[in-house]
């Protein structure tokens, strides 16, 4: 009796520390840094600031993808064996304003998903 309730603790124990760990993990997301408005013609720079809890082989932020104007312009891809620089990163880039640009950006974990598309809107006056 004493054996099945100590089996019965330790498997309790383990359930509890495997779905602990998903309370401590969090989706990738991705935080745009751009101006608000700018002249027509004028190169734009777009910093993306990318989130997350952990960066390892196991766990990490697996892509990265950044759409103006419906169009997607730059993506970043990660695998176990080629990681992001770490676990917060940042990448920029560069786009013409010839007219108002609508950014989406989305970074997505390999294990917990994304917290979904973030959207800034730079005007062209």
């Amino acid at each position: 009796m004493k054996r099945q309730q100590y089996l019965i603790g330790f498997v309790g124990m383990v359930c509890f520390l495997l779905t602990a760990s998903l309370a401590w993990a969090n989706k990738s997301s991705v935080e745009i840094e751009a101006p608000n408005q700018v002249p027509k013609g004028s190169e734009v720079v777009i910093k993306l600031n990318v989130k997350h809890s952990a960066n390892n082989f196991i766990h990490h932020t697996d892509w990265v993808v950044v759409r103006v104007n419906g169009k997607e312009i730059a993506r970043w891809e990660y695998s176990a064996f080629d990681l992001p620089e770490g676990a917060d990163f940042t990448k920029e880039i560069k786009v013409t304003a010839d007219k108002d640009l609508e950014i989406e950006a989305q970074a997505d974990c390999n294990l917990h998903g994304s917290t979904g598309v973030s959207k800034r809107i730079v005007f062209v006056k």
